[in-house]
């Protein structure tokens, strides 16, 4: 097969271990910059060039697209599966994993998990906002933010208000969360593959910390899973339409509450932490799935 990893930097771990992961099981394996890509739409056969010359025909790609591109990113996956290439995960389920908003949307709707969460622009009442997810202390987050970035936990309610304010006065999109005490400042990423969770590991931040982001000085460790978390974490990535993904659970008084799903999970943490071949899982994923238009949408929305 020929594989497309689509990543901006060859070095990150997670795309050296695909790569490596690819060629170790017999195939050819490219590393394309996702902003270096160009498309040709005007013509009835859509392509994708790439340093002054149209790419071949792959058989699959793998998008490894960081949050701040996400809107290029998903044009360009967008086009190969135009072309009938088998993407891993869909340019239309990689936006709607992104949105924060849309995602707590799609899986209050499927009856998933998750704390209660407020969303506003320019409430009137942020008293009222607060109140409705339980009142202090309360997590608040930045729709756009990543890796831990752009989460804020406020303690009293005058805190709160004021950071809801500042982000107000900045025209920030937020959302407002309870705080899960219980959890201890730790979470589960379970890692999805096809349906099935392949890896789990317990995320626990660090001293004086709240979010356990690996990226945020936390530890990894192994943690069994529930039937009732291992369920959590399928029924999320397929709300989202995703083959693969990282979904982030708290273990609360109320059972496991999704957090987040993660288009895009590092794998150094969790290879690291499980000693499982996770890259492997992936491409032994795509080598069965992988074949033309073997996508819901065909780029089509």
């Amino acid at each position: 097969m020929k594989i497309a990893i689509l990543s901006r930097n060859k070095n990150i771990y997670s795309t050296k271990r695909l790569k490596e992961a690819g060629e170790s099981l017999g195939h050819e394996v490219d590393v394309i910059d996702t902003l270096h890509c160009y498309m040709d739409i005007s013509s009835n056969r859509p392509t994708v060039r790439f340093k002054g010359e149209a790419l071949p025909q792959y058989d699959a790609v793998i998008p490894r697209i960081g949050a701040s591109v996400t809107f290029y990113g998903t044009a360009v996956v967008r086009q190969f599966e135009m072309m009938g290439t088998f993407s891993i995960n869909e340019s239309v389920a990689i936006s709607r994993s992104r949105d924060k908003l849309r995602s707590m949307q799609l899986l209050s709707r499927k009856g998933i998990g998750m704390p209660r969460t407020g969303f506003a622009h320019h409430p009137d009442r942020i008293d009222d906002l607060i109140k409705n997810v339980g009142g202090a202390p309360v997590v608040i987050k930045l729709l756009e933010g990543t890796q831990g970035i752009g989460v804020v936990l406020a303690d009293t309610q005058k805190a709160a208000e004021s950071i809801i304010e500042a982000f107000m006065g900045l025209n920030a999109n937020i959302l407002v969360q309870e705080y899960i005490k219980e959890a201890g400042g730790a979470d589960i990423r379970c890692l999805v593959v096809g349906g099935k969770v392949v890896a789990a590991m317990k995320r626990q931040a660090a001293a004086g910390e709240f979010r356990s982001n690996l990226h945020r000085g936390g530890s990894a460790s192994l943690v069994r899973l529930s039937p009732e978390e291992r369920k959590t974490a399928i029924d999320a990535a397929k709300t989202m339409g995703l083959n693969m993904c990282g979904v982030d659970i708290l273990r609360s008084n109320n059972g496991p509450v999704v957090m987040e799903v993660n288009s895009s999970p590092g794998l150094e943490g969790i290879e690291s932490a499980t000693g499982k071949d996770v890259a492997g899982m992936i491409i032994e994923f795509i080598a069965k799935n992988a074949k033309p238009n073997n996508t819901k949408t065909r780029g089509k929305g």
